[in-house]
């Protein structure tokens, strides 16, 4: 499938700027017609070959750079019940990326070039996302400890408190990326996503970007759903648990009952930067400009910038001596 436009023939996407589908070529907004898809491994516009893996929902066309989404990985028992469109545009991700770095005196000279950042990608990264309703039962120990000194000799005072927390907790949207290219850790530093962002799914949002289909079933991925509750549910308990020098929980159960389970599709930016046979990769959340990922160092500079120091240092103190020798 893909969306071609009314005037000119040409490709249109989604803009997030614009919050329409644009067509680049003619700059017109909302003239699309959707095209069915054909062969899955080729381009419906010029009949190129795509590269599809096994997970691949929408891929573009390397010869003619028309955006294919394929219909068998988005419909039936694959189709996202909930998106997240894209807020953040290529121009905005390269901003945000320029923003982020550009102060690093050390970086490779074409880390942050037009060409390079060109390269940046935009994509719709499957997430299981798990309603629950919880009660937490909370039992733990206390102690305030009072020191004071009298004449020579110095007390110490330990108080012992039992304490005791019930709490009903309405979790609701917990995430899960069920990506296996997507390292958990980074994907979770990208988070929080605002969700009341959440929109029904539509399939003009992935218009203009790389898209993946869940890899493994909800059930699958549930485990670490409940690991989130959990520490949602400490944080919030940690919040009306004060004033004591230390706690130790003697009982945390925390009961979850599920109340719903939504496959749901988020944006981030993807740029892919090789460096001295080692490849450096950055995300950022496609909604928040929120970034992850460190940059490379070139050596020869920081070896340039030790060398000036050191002239520089060099060229003060001989003429700091001239100075006192004239004075």
């Amino acid at each position: 499938m893909i969306f071609k436009c009314n005037n000119c023939g040409g490709n249109i996407v989604y803009n997030p700027e614009k919050r329409a589908m644009h067509c680049e070529h003619c700059d017109g907004i909302d003239t699309e017609s959707e095209v069915p898809g054909g062969v899955m491994s080729s381009c419906v516009n010029c009949g190129a070959p795509v590269y599809v893996d096994e997970f691949n929902s929408a891929s573009k066309c390397e010869h003619c750079g028309t955006y294919c989404i394929f219909e068998e990985r988005i419909r039936g028992e694959y189709k996202p019940h909930l998106v997240v469109p894209f807020q953040l545009s290529k121009e905005m991700a390269k901003k945000v990326l320029m923003e982020k770095f550009e102060k690093n005196l050390f970086l490779p000279g074409d880390f942050l070039s037009k060409k390079m950042l060109q390269k940046i990608e935009g994509i719709y990264v499957p997430y299981w996302m798990y309603d629950y309703d919880a009660n937490y039962n909370y039992r733990g120990i206390g102690k305030k400890i009072r020191k004071w000194v009298s004449g020579n000799t110095e007390y110490t005072e330990v108080s012992t408190y039992t304490i005791y927390r019930n709490m009903d907790i309405d979790f609701d949207k917990i995430p899960v990326d069920a990506s296996n290219r997507m390292n958990d850790r980074t994907m979770d530093l990208l988070e929080p996503y605002d969700y009341n962002a959440l929109e029904e799914f539509k399939e003009k949002y992935m218009s203009g970007f790389l898209g993946e289909m869940y890899n493994q079933p909800a059930d699958a991925l549930e485990p670490r759903a409940k690991e989130k509750a959990q520490k949602y549910a400490d944080r919030l308990l940690a919040n009306t648990i004060t004033g004591y020098d230390s706690v130790t929980p003697t009982e945390r159960d925390l009961r979850l009952d599920k109340k719903a389970t939504n496959y749901s599709l988020l944006p981030l930016w993807y740029y892919s930067y090789r460096f001295k046979d080692k490849v450096y990769d950055y995300y950022i959340n496609g909604q928040t400009g929120k970034v992850s990922g460190k940059a490379p160092i070139a050596v020869s500079k920081v070896v340039i910038f030790i060398l000036l120091c050191l002239l520089t240092f060099g060229a003060l103190a001989v003429f700091g001596w001239g100075l006192l020798e004239v004075l």
